[in-house]
């Protein structure tokens, strides 16, 4: 059964950073995303509660529907609407009634900046993650920003489900999360503050995967992975410090292959032998010299067929497509 004192005290908070926003907050040291002709007002910017940005161009071609969880300042809505200018073609959910509000205020105020933006274009709904309001396979795209490490482990699964169940085939969770380099100690687990402040409730990377490949998604790409805070010693009663990190990924509602989930995190395989390609007959084929990008499992699989020679690059964390699946 859901513990709903952690969400309850997360409500609470963001009522108030709604109604007072706490700038950096929870975002990392970095602009957002500026576009061609987008103006973002002021007030969305001091508003910016997310720790990395789902806000991927090359996922958001032909005016998808996008549904965004947990609208925040508005800051991201309004950059989705950037590529898809029709009425509602962006659906914002909240639960906090003053953050819907406040996001509301700030999009009329997009409108007056921007030319190009119309305020129909987001449409502001009341709702939560665990029960998203949207039928089943209706949207293109769903996102979120620093929320679902909010949730406890039993609670994200839920959250994961409802996205995944929206999602049209071939669809996309667009995620940004903070990401722990170790479990976190359950003394900071149990603090629901900590919790709402996304300090306390991130999963280790292995864990965040896990959740995503155990909904069904068959393909995860890591878009990028940065360190975003450090749990010091003393304020945190730590042994020795904790770091973490931010983690942005883009997942495919795509069938699961029979030997596992394609996970990309920017891995290359090349081909170092004499001949002047390498076929591995299960899809792969590798120009001598020229790095491909693959998957996690195709990595360990090429890099164990010929590791004399066939060299596999360590992740980069950071991946845009092109690969071997």
């Amino acid at each position: 059964m859901t513990n709903m004192s952690y969400l309850e005290t997360a409500a609470k908070f963001y009522s108030e950073v709604a109604q007072t926003p706490q700038v950096g907050l929870c975002c990392v040291q970095s602009s957002p995303l500026q576009f061609p002709g987008l103006k973002i007002p002021p007030q969305m910017q001091e508003m910016n509660y997310g720790c990395g940005t789902t806000v991927h161009p090359a996922e958001l071609g032909n005016e998808p529907t996008v549904l965004y969880v947990g609208v925040g300042g508005g800051l991201e809505a309004l950059q989705f609407a950037y590529f898809s200018r029709r009425p509602s073609g962006i659906i914002a959910v909240d639960p906090v009634a003053a953050m819907r509000e406040a996001a509301a205020r700030n999009l009329a105020i997009a409108s007056e900046k921007n030319s190009w933006f119309d305020r129909s274009f987001v449409e502001i709904r009341e709702g939560d993650a665990f029960a998203l309001p949207m039928p089943d396979a209706s949207v293109d795209v769903v996102a979120q920003n620093c929320l679902f490490n909010i949730f406890e482990p039993a609670d994200l699964a839920k959250a994961l489900q409802e996205a995944f169940r929206v999602l049209k085939p071939g669809g996309r969770l667009l995620m940004s999360d903070p990401i722990a380099t170790r479990p976190i100690p359950e003394h900071l687990r149990k603090d629901d503050r900590l919790r709402a402040m996304c300090l306390s409730g991130a999963l280790t990377y292995q864990e965040y995967i896990q959740h995503l490949v155990d909904v069904g998604f068959g393909q995860v790409e890591i878009r990028a992975r940065r360190p975003y805070r450090l749990l010091d010693c003393q304020n945190y009663n730590l042994e020795a410090p904790l770091l973490l990190e931010s983690l942005d990924s883009v997942s495919f509602k795509v069938l699961m292959p029979e030997d596992g989930p394609c996970i990309f995190t920017g891995k290359t395989a090349i081909y170092t032998g004499v001949e002047e390609f390498f076929d591995d007959y299960a899809g792969h084929i590798l120009q001598r010299g020229v790095p491909a990008a693959v998957c996690d499992k195709t990595a360990a699989k090429l890099g164990s067929l010929m590791p004399a020679e066939i060299l596999v690059t360590n992740s980069t964390w950071h991946y845009t497509g092109g690969g071997c699946c």
